[in-house]
């Protein structure tokens, strides 16, 4: 008999089987790859950024380096680049490996199915069954991508995100179905290594759900790197055009003028993700989901049924492998008694481009939505030393607190190391710091970091340096 079972070892499954192992449990995990890590370590969050880090680095090489007086000519060894990113993932997921056996969790490969509310069937990857009794239950089962009507993706050719991580050469032309997250930092890593890409979206603005004036900052930053965008556009089809190359149907979003074709030697869809319940034995189980899939918990994610509880992408909420990873420390210490406790209003969110945008907290069309009082401190990197010196100034810092206390409730950063800089408005926001606060502490010079004081300081209308 376990005192815990988890179903899943991506971020959200490995973290929370670590914590309650840590808590004194008798814990066990059920994966279904071969790996652990889930979709984040093996085909997600982990290879995408060695690959973006990697392609950053060979366009900087090509197109930046003559600037700061390094002469190069570098040529591109995709099948290295690719060797790269899988030394990268291979080292992630034997640590996963390493810290399940270190905290003493067994671990078993195959797919799990639950049975009832204290009992969970696998099957192995050879074919063999058995069953493992647990006082609880996690689910953990992560997300997997949306399909398209009349887009068949067969990860060569039409890619999800999986496929999109292992091309064998440069597309000359990629069509990336989607202007979120996934589509704009994947459509990066192709452009930079020689692509042509285009984007479509069905909406009238890239990455939904950000703020505004940054996502209308970034377009245009993208489209001076190379980006075409078609939005208010839906892709209808794609079909073999005969001579090895692709045909994307694509029509207004509207439906009132006349579709046009793309050609294309690769396409991308990336239209979102959609939590994986599948064959998880849910309905049998008596587990509840809601019209979405998403499995529906209450405020200490217990499920409908007592001693079963789902976190991550599985259940309501950004589709984040902190988010996840903060779900399953809640759980975890739920389950023994203590206060596990996440704060939804405080988690980051990054683009991993070049700049990276990183956000937090309320945007500014949600405050005016909500009709709520505010004010908006910003700062261009323009102004900042090191990004001048390292001639890296596209973006913006802008903070948003609020009117009448100063509280801090959002925070939005395009720019470099953007990903790295939202932690301390994190932090400033989880203790409930106000503009005054962010403004008045010393930050270092010359750093980067300096633009998110001075975007605090301009929220009391007093920035020093514009």
């Amino acid at each position: 008999m376990y005192d815990l079972v988890v179903i899943g070892t991506g971020p959200g499954g490995y973290v929370c089987a670590i914590r309650a192992a840590q808590l004194g449990m008798k814990v066990a995990v059920v994966e279904k790859r071969p790996r652990h890590g889930g979709t984040c370590l093996n085909v997600g969050c982990i290879p995408s950024k060695a690959l973006l880090h990697a392609s950053e680095m060979f366009d900087d090489a090509s197109r930046h380096f003559h600037s700061m007086g390094i002469n190069v000519t570098p040529q591109l060894d995709l099948a290295q680049m690719m060797a790269f990113k899988d030394e990268g993932v291979k080292g992630n997921v034997d640590g996963v490996a390493y810290l399940l056996k270190k905290n003493k969790i067994d671990s078993f490969h195959g797919t799990g199915r639950i049975l009832d509310g204290g009992t969970v069937g696998v099957t192995f990857i050879n074919g063999e069954t058995s069953t493992l009794a647990a006082k609880a239950i996690v689910i953990a089962t992560g997300s997997d991508v949306i399909s398209l009507p009349g887009v068949t993706i067969d990860e060569e050719k039409v890619v999800s995100s999986t496929g999109a991580l292992a091309f064998e050469k440069v597309p000359n032309r990629l069509v990336v179905i989607g202007a979120g997250v996934i589509g704009l930092e994947l459509g990066s890593v192709w452009r930079r290594l020689g692509s042509d890409v285009v984007v479509v979206e069905y909406l009238d603005r890239i990455l939904p759900g950000m703020d505004s004036e940054v996502a209308r900052t970034f377009q245009r930053i993208l489209e001076k790197q190379g980006f075409s965008f078609l939005l208010g556009h839906k892709v209808t089809g794609v079909a073999d055009a005969g001579d090895g190359s692709l045909a994307v149907s694509v029509v207004p979003a509207s439906g009132d003028a006349t579709g046009t074709s793309l050609d294309a030697d690769a396409v991308l869809v990336a239209v979102g993700r959609k939590p994986f319940t599948d064959d998880l034995g849910l309905d049998d189980a008596g587990v509840e989901r809601d019209t979405k899939g998403r499995i529906v918990v209450n405020d200490h994610f217990e499920t409908s049924v007592a001693g079963i509880f789902a976190i991550g992408d599985v259940i309501a909420g950004p589709m984040l492998a902190h988010k996840a990873e903060d779900e399953g420390v809640a759980v975890a210490e739920i389950l023994a008694g203590q206060a596990g406790h996440v704060n939804y209003d405080v988690i980051p969110g990054v683009v991993y481009t070049a700049p990276e945008v990183a956000s937090v907290g309320k945007t500014e069309d949600e405050l005016k939505s909500e009709g709520r009082a505010y004010v908006a401190g910003k700062f261009p990197f323009t102004a900042n030393g090191r990004a001048k010196v390292n001639k890296t100034t596209d973006g913006f810092v802008k903070v948003l607190a609020d009117a009448q206390t100063d509280r801090v409730l959002g925070v939005h950063i395009i720019g470099p190391h953007a990903g790295e800089m939202i932690a301390e408005a994190a932090v400033l926001m989880e203790f409930g710091g106000s503009a005054e606060d962010l403004a008045r502490t010393c930050h270092a010079h010359p750093t980067l970091t300096e633009a998110v004081k001075e975007a605090a300081l301009a929220a009391g209308k007093r920035a020093i340096h514009i």
